[in-house]
């Protein structure tokens, strides 16, 4: 299956960092925990061959994309501490392109993945970069606002719904009340993306309503 296009890699924001090697893009990354650009110019580099991979393993492209998602988002959270200097003890330098491999094999090997039918993961609306940045985001908010963000953008549940689960955990939200939860939740949701991560996404989107595709995915 031919890989798919993702256009986050002709952003501008993205393309000024081609010229930089992987060691470098690594290194900026580690220590640019509040820019996303560098694990995008990461994602891009070496998409194809990740999904590639995945795809040929996959037993059908819904799972596939799935997987491929999971894995990106189990590397966006080891390359903090990666140090390919060291990597599995080698003797010469271990490249990141290596080591992207490794991790990808380590993932279909080890997955669990959900029924075809369970699997509500879009590529095109929540590219993986995206959806690891809204996760890092999520945590950022409080517990109630968190809960009622997910609860609207993940189980679609409507604002009476949501307002009788709060009320059933001792928090007093009026089904009228939900609505202004919401958005308060959506505006910190957004400022708590990196600059660049809502540059190279969400500018498109209109204010408040950038977020809720990746939302879908984010948990």
């Amino acid at each position: 299956m031919q890989p798919p296009v993702f256009s986050e890699c002709q952003h501008p924001l993205v393309q000024s960092l081609f010229q930089r090697s992987d060691r470098e893009l690594l290194t900026l990354f580690q220590r640019h925990p509040d820019e996303g650009k560098y694990f995008t110019a990461i994602f891009g580099r070496y998409s194809s061959i990740v999904y590639t991979l995945i795809q040929h393993q996959a037993k059908s492209p819904v799972q596939g994309d799935y997987l491929f998602a999971m894995t990106w988002r189990h590397i966006y959270h080891e390359l903090r501490g990666l140090d390919l200097r060291f990597e599995q003890g080698a003797s010469t330098p271990f490249t990141l392109q290596t080591w992207l491999i490794n991790m990808t094999a380590w993932c279909i090997e080890h997955a669990e993945l959900p029924p075809v039918e369970s699997i509500h993961y879009s590529l095109q609306t929540s590219p993986p970069p995206l959806w690891c940045y809204v996760e890092q985001a999520l945590d950022l908010l409080s517990p109630l606002l968190r809960i009622t963000v997910l609860m609207a953008q993940t189980f679609h549940w409507s604002e009476t719904r949501i307002s009788a689960y709060l009320q059933a955990e001792g928090e007093t939200i009026a089904p009228g009340d939900v609505k202004a939860l919401l958005e308060e939740g959506y505006q910190r949701l957004e400022s708590a993306l990196p600059r660049d991560i809502r540059t190279i996404y969400l500018e498109a989107f209109p204010p408040h309503s950038n977020s809720a595709p990746a939302l879908q995915n984010a948990t």
